[in-house]
């Protein structure tokens, strides 16, 4: 299944080097297949959107996945695809930007004809083929229509879509430049929370967070000083303190890490969708084969 990291370490810029792939030669490269894109967003010191991706493919060149990426920024956002829809393109590979803002999704969402149809003037901001980007631009509507307030944003956008169309999974990740929200719907996938103190459990250590299936790696030496809060679809470390969003439950962190934590879908999607009701390459996308 796709990967999702997000950290913020807000109001502080830190720097922090990220792979979004292990080395050539990785059991977990052996033993799984191809990802479909790569892509890591951070934001400039003037608040604009930095997003560097790319899709993957078996005959293009791993370099832009393999190399290590040092980027400076109060919150990050990184993303390994297994595509469920939309080919291998630059449109389609997360993450996504709108107004500013920074997004990535792991799912499937179905019935794309009638989010087209709602979406109106905001399919506009859809550049490719995903559902992912179509969501994010029914977040973008609904955030207008609370005049800015993401997260009664978000909560509408999730309503909205949990009410009427097909749903896998909607969890997802959005980063302003001083500010981190992530969603976990329903209890399909796991999304985790670890809020760390400066230098982690032991008080004096750098972050170093790899992923178990050897896909997103990140490490920042000022983290060994300032304080973070890290976003993750696997747990990254051993550290105790990982803890497993509830289906439902929508985590905000604040410019000054405060972390705010409600359950705003409290009832499973009306049509939960199956994996046997996804095709071939969506449930692939879905369980990692």
């Amino acid at each position: 299944m796709c990967r999702l990291f997000g950290m913020t370490a807000s109001p502080e810029r830190v720097r922090a080097t990220f792979w979004l792939l292990e080395a050539p030669d990785s059991l977990a490269r052996q033993s799984r297949r191809e990802p479909d894109g790569t892509g890591l967003g951070v934001f400039r010191a003037d608040g604009t959107p930095d997003v560097e991706k790319q899709p993957l493919a078996a005959y293009q060149d791993r370099q832009f996945a393999e190399e290590a990426k040092e980027r400076e920024s109060t919150t990050f956002l990184a993303h390994v695809r297994y595509a469920s829809n939309g080919g291998l393109d630059p449109r389609n590979t997360h993450p996504f930007t709108q107004r500013g803002r920074i997004f990535a999704h792991n799912g499937v969402i179905g019935d794309l004809d009638t989010l087209d149809d709602a979406l109106g003037e905001y399919r506009d901001l859809v550049r490719g083929d995903t559902d992912s980007e179509r969501f994010f631009a029914l977040i973008t509507r609904s955030i207008d229509r609370h005049d800015g307030d993401i997260t009664a944003g978000i909560t509408e956008a999730a309503h909205w879509v949990a009410e009427r169309l097909g749903v896998f999974a909607i969890n997802m990740i959005l980063t302003t430049p001083s500010e981190l929200w992530a969603l976990r719907y329903p209890d399909t996938h796991d999304l985790f929370v670890l809020q760390r103190a400066a230098g982690g459990g032991h008080g004096d250590r750098h972050l170093e967070h790899a992923s178990p299936a050897g896909r997103i790696r990140a490490r920042s030496g000022a983290l060994a000083e300032h304080p973070a809060v890290v976003v993750a679809s696997e747990k990254m470390d051993e550290d105790p303190g990982w803890q497993n969003l509830r289906s439902g439950e929508l985590l905000h962190v604040g410019r000054d890490l405060a972390v705010t934590r409600q359950v705003v879908l409290d009832r499973p999607p009306r049509r939960r969708l199956t994996l046997d009701d996804l095709g071939a390459h969506a449930k692939a996308s879905q369980t990692g084969r």
